[in-house]
Formats: C-alpha cells, sequence, structure tokens
C-alpha cells in the first residue's frame, strides 16, 4: 500500500448508535475518553477502526493503524443518549455521506461490548477470571448482553472456521457448504473476518433466501487483538468482542450445536488443537459435538497433515473425533444436521440450554490468557511426558503465539524489535511441528495470497 494519503480517503462525521447503546454514565464516558494507563480510549479507539476499516485489502494491523494514526473518535452527549464523532475516519465506510448501516451496528456492538467487560465484567468483582467456573460464567454473561443467547429454536448454529486469506477456489467452497447449510435451516457463526468466515455467511444468505427464512443468523464473534486483522465482514447482523482469544473460542464451542472447518492456516490449526484438546476430556466423552473438516479437492494435502500431527501428537482417540469430507458441500452440510439429532436429543434428557452448553467441560488450561511473549514462547512445555490434554493446550499456545507475531500489531512489533519467537521441546515432536509450520509456508497460507511470508519462529534445540 502506498505511504502517500489522499485526503478523500478520510471524512469527519457524527453518527448516532444503532440497536446497541443509547445511553452512558458520565462514569463510562469519562473512562472512554481517558487516554491514560486503565483508560478504555486506546483500545475503543483500535476496536472502532478496525470496523470502520472493513473490506481493506490488507490483514496487516500495524499498517492498518499507521495508515489512519490521525483518527480520532470522542463520545457527545445529546438529547437522546449518545453520538460518536470521528475525526479522518476511513471514507469506505461511507455512502453518500452516511455510514453504513451494518458499518454503523458493528461500531456500536464495539461500544457496548467495550463498555460492558470493563464495567461488568474486569471491574464489579463478580467474576474470578482466574477461576474455571467463572469464566464460564463471565463468557455467558457476555453473549446474553450481546444478545445471542435470545434465539429460541432447535439447535442449528454451526460454527465455521477456516483461513481468512484463503484462494478463490477454497473461498468458493466455503460459500457452497454454506449455501447447502443454509438450505437445510442452518444457521452460521464465523469469526467473523474475511475469507473462510464471509464465504459460509455469504452461501448461507442465498439458501436461506430459497427457502424464505427471513431471521437467519449470521453472528461473528472476535476479539480486540485480531479485529484489526479480521474486521467484521458486512453480511455479520450480530457482532460480539470477548476480551480476550481464550473467552472467544469457549463462546464458539459453548455457542455452537457442530462445527464446520475448512482449510487455513496458524490460526486454524490452533482452532483445531483446542478442539480437540477439550474432547479428550474424560468428561466430555459422552458429548455428541459433530465436527467436520472439509474443503475442495486440492485442500486434501491440508488436511491429510493436520489428521498426520494431530495423531502422532496427541494419538487415534483426538483423530476419531473428526470427521473428513474432501469436496461434497452437500454431504458436509448433511453430516451437521444428522449431528443436530444427537445434540438436541442430549441437551434435552439433561436439561441443558440449547442455547449455551454449560455441561461442555473445559479445563483452566484452555481458558486462562496466554501472554505471547518472547519468553512464555520459549518456556512452552512442548514435551510428550504430559497428559494429551495439556500438550494440546501447549500446541494450542505455540500455534497462538505464531497467529500473534502473524497479524496483531504488539507480536508484529515485537518480532520487529527482538526477532523470531524460539520454540523448544522434544525432538520428533518438533519435528513435526516443523514440517507443519513449513507446509502452511509453502502453502502461502501465513498471509493474503501475493505477499511475502516471514517466519515469526524459529525451532530451537
Amino acid at each position: 500500500m502506498s505511504s502517500s494519503f489522499d485526503v478523500s480517503e478520510f471524512v469527519d462525521a457524527r453518527v448516532g448508535p444503532r440497536g446497541s447503546l443509547e445511553n452512558l454514565s458520565q462514569t463510562e464516558i469519562d473512562k472512554l475518553l481517558d487516554t491514560g494507563q486503565g483508560g478504555l480510549y486506546p483500545l475503543f479507539r483500535r476496536c472502532a477502526l478496525a470496523v470502520l476499516n472493513s473490506g481493506a485489502p490488507t490483514d496487516n494491523a500495524k499498517e492498518i493503524f499507521d495508515r489512519y494514526r490521525s483518527f480520532e473518535v470522542r463520545i457527545v452527549r445529546h438529547p437522546w443518549g449518545v453520538k460518536l464523532e470521528m475525526k479522518n475516519a476511513p471514507a469506505a465506510a461511507f455512502v453518500d455521506g452516511q455510514m453504513i448501516r451494518g458499518i454503523k451496528e458493528h461500531l456500536f456492538a464495539v461500544l457496548r461490548d467495550v463498555v460492558f467487560i470493563a464495567n461488568e465484567i474486569v471491574a464489579s468483582g463478580r467474576f474470578d477470571l482466574t477461576d474455571s467456573a467463572s469464566i464460564t460464567n463471565a463468557v455467558f454473561h457476555m453473549l446474553r448482553n450481546a444478545r445471542l443467547l435470545d434465539h429460541k429454536a432447535r439447535p442449528n448454529l454451526i460454527v465455521c472456521w477456516g483461513g481468512h486469506s484463503i484462494d478463490a477456489e477454497e473461498y468458493q467452497y466455503t460459500k457452497n457448504v454454506g449455501y447447502e447449510l443454509g438450505l437445510r435451516g442452518m444457521d452460521v457463526c464465523t469469526g467473523c473476518g474475511p475469507g473462510a468466515m464471509k464465504g459460509p455467511m455469504k452461501g448461507a444468505t442465498i439458501g436461506h433466501a430459497k427457502q424464505r427464512i427471513e431471521r437467519g443468523r449470521y453472528i461473528g464473534i472476535s476479539e480486540p487483538g485480531i479485529i484489526a486483522a479480521e474486521p467484521p465482514n458486512p453480511i455479520v447482523t450480530q457482532l460480539a468482542i470477548l476480551p480476550d482469544i481464550e473467552k472467544r473460542l469457549e463462546a464458539f464451542v459453548r455457542l455452537a450445536h457442530g462445527i464446520v472447518v475448512f482449510p487455513g492456516g496458524a490460526g486454524t490449526a490452533e482452532e483445531i488443537l483446542y478442539l480437540a484438546g477439550i474432547l479428550l476430556d474424560p468428561a466430555n466423552r459422552e458429548q455428541p459435538f459433530p465436527i467436520v473438516l472439509t474443503g475442495p479437492r486440492p485442500a486434501a494435502g491440508y488436511f491429510e497433515q493436520i489428521g498426520r500431527f494431530i495423531q502422532a501428537t496427541l494419538g487415534e482417540e483426538a483423530v476419531r473425533r473428526f470427521s473428513v469430507i474432501v469436496d461434497d458441500p452437500p454431504e458436509a452440510a448433511r453430516r451437521m444436521v444428522r449431528g443436530m439429532d444427537a445434540v438436541r436429543e442430549f441437551r434435552r434428557r439433561r436439561s441443558d440450554s440449547y442455547n449455551f452448553n454449560w455441561l461442555l467441560s473445559i479445563r483452566s488450561e484452555f481458558q486462562l490468557p496466554f501472554e505471547v511473549t518472547h519468553q512464555s514462547m520459549r518456556e512452552l512445555n512442548l514435551g510428550r511426558d504430559q497428559p494429551a490434554h495439556q500438550l494440546a493446550a501447549n500446541l494450542r499456545r505455540a500455534f497462538s503465539g505464531v497467529v500473534t507475531g502473524n497479524v496483531k500489531e504488539y507480536g508484529i512489533q515485537a518480532i520487529e524489535r527482538y526477532g523470531p519467537y524460539e520454540l523448544a521441546g522434544d525432538p520428533q515432536l518438533m519435528r513435526l511441528l516443523d514440517e507443519l509450520l513449513a507446509a502452511f509456508v509453502a502453502q502461502r497460507r501465513m498471509r493474503l495470497p501475493g505477499s511475502v511470508y516471514k517466519p515469526v519462529y524459529r525451532l530451537v534445540a
């Protein structure tokens, strides 16, 4: 992207809320405008700019924030509540001087979640965010506040994961699967960004339209560290911002009635390892949780590599929890539909909620935030002398670090300053990890097509 800026790229505007947050207390406004330590302004500004930058041709957070470094947002009181006043906002978020309606909804969803998490989750003292059960309770309250638990119907929500920088054939395949899901009355939840997060939603809108389903759900779940690289796509109708990647992942699996995984890179591997680690917990042995890994025929090798890695590191039991379907969107959708009956019956017999899976066991090692630094990456236990679920948790953290170095602003800056992260562990395991990451690089799954990838990791003895 050119370093010179055209003034037509920037807009000054004042917008009112739509559907999420009409009023704020003076204390909340003061905290939102506080630029100091403990203030919310830097976080809110970063998330707001990411939403306004939806559709940009870059996934480099640092590039986005550098380009719009003069962007400012302020909260202004008026007789009916509050408005947001912006200076030097991305012009692409406006049409004929008016902010695009969907972007406005996303903008105020960000405001709603930033305020709620700061005041009701962190500062209220109601939740012990070091305790497993309390973390799950906090995730529930965040999703309820975002109105994602209001749906009253049989289980039908399919979470779709996959890469944000996939090629055209893989993107078309995600649309085809979404279409087949929509025809069968399934709703879609994704990480809300481009690529495999947008394609299933786009396909589902057509399937829903053909079946005259007027209230289809297109749910997007993000977190502040990654939203700039994956801003909400325009199809998302309900957006929730969770405070970190671990709570975002828990939100996905608590909401999901089934999960479809498309080809991706390190982030998708992180999600698969998270799932594998949870499902290896003996407490979840009876839990019906349909999971399908699917993609077009040229992507079959990706799932073969993932399968070999999981089998060699976590064992055959982990592999058995996943179904692989190649080049068959209708069958991928049918597999999900068949799984819905088992999910419904399991929850009905145990009087569990259809909208939030309370019975799923998630251990604290999958819930406590992993702060990615050069030191924490170097100290990860990647040896075989630990239970499979613990190894899965540490492998998930390793891939989380790779994602951080790839797309998160602070990770990119750390790599530029100190060089690649170092990973160490069991020699055979490290060889498998090296092969998998090298395959992602060779397949250009670490960045948008056409860019040059510089590895953010180094494997050491």
